[in-house]
């Protein structure tokens, strides 16, 4: 299951703001992200740096990107929000700077078991 972490750049002055757009976010985007296959989804925010975090896990992160990408509800919700991003070239869901996953604990550890049961097979 791929984990998909981004992030994005709030204008400072506008950081209340975009917490307020969240809390809630619309009933029928809630709908679409869940539809697109993203789950687990969270976004963290570094006031200091008004810098956005964002993760979430998939099983197809380019199938869940084209969802959105195709749905009215998307392009609507990210129409709204496109005030917020700071150097942002189109929609937020699309253009996200993505993540490179360097460490998982859970993977480490499995693929550590893994290899204490191979060693005491032979």
């Amino acid at each position: 299951m791929p984990r998909i972490a981004f992030t994005l750049e709030v204008r400072p002055e506008l950081l209340d703001a975009y917490v307020e757009r969240h809390t809630p976010v619309w009933r029928d985007m809630l709908a679409e992200i869940t539809a697109a296959g993203r789950r687990n989804y969270s976004i963290f925010l570094d006031r200091e740096r008004s810098t956005l975090f964002g993760y979430y896990e998939t099983d197809d992160d380019e199938a869940a990107r084209a969802y959105l990408a195709a749905s009215p509800v998307a392009a609507r919700w990210e129409a709204s929000m496109a005030e917020f991003f700071v150097g942002l070239e189109g929609r937020a869901d699309q253009a996200a700077t993505t993540l490179t996953e360097v460490f998982n604990l859970h993977d480490q550890l499995t693929a550590s078991a893994a290899t204490d049961r191979e060693n005491s097979a032979s």
